[in-house]
């Protein structure tokens, strides 16, 4: 599977230091979203974790993530191995009809708005 995703990933900045091995990078991340840990406890033999936070992040927005799942999307089409499972979340957290416009809690004279006095002459 690397032979097809390596082509894909984006070369070393012109600019800076060298990144780190795409290939490392990958299989970190993918153990980090595996065990579901926090990206701080990653091992010091994996790299650096700030690495490991980033680089899908910048994937994502350079188009990378994109281009190495459609090359695994066709790879797997072509030998006929797609089998999907669709899972939707409709979660909801509403907050009680009551909640909205509450007025914050503190002494009635920080609540009240100030009056502001005109010029025309008091109705009598």
């Amino acid at each position: 599977m690397w032979d097809r995703i390596a082509p894909l990933m984006p070369a070393d900045p012109v600019r800076g230091r060298r990144w780190a091995d795409h290939r490392r990078t990958l299989e970190t991340i993918a153990r980090e979203y595996r065990t579901n840990s926090p990206w701080r406890d990653l091992p010091e033999e994996l790299g650096s974790f700030r690495t490991a936070h980033k680089r899908p992040i910048r994937w994502a927005v350079d188009g990378t993530c994109e281009k190495i799942f459609a090359a695994v999307l066709a790879a797997a089409d072509a030998v006929d191995d797609i089998g999907w499972t669709v899972s939707a979340d409709s979660t909801v957290v509403r907050a009680h009809q009551h909640a909205a416009g509450a007025l914050k809690r503190g002494p009635k004279s920080e609540r009240r708005r100030p009056t502001t006095h005109s010029d025309a002459p008091a109705a009598g």
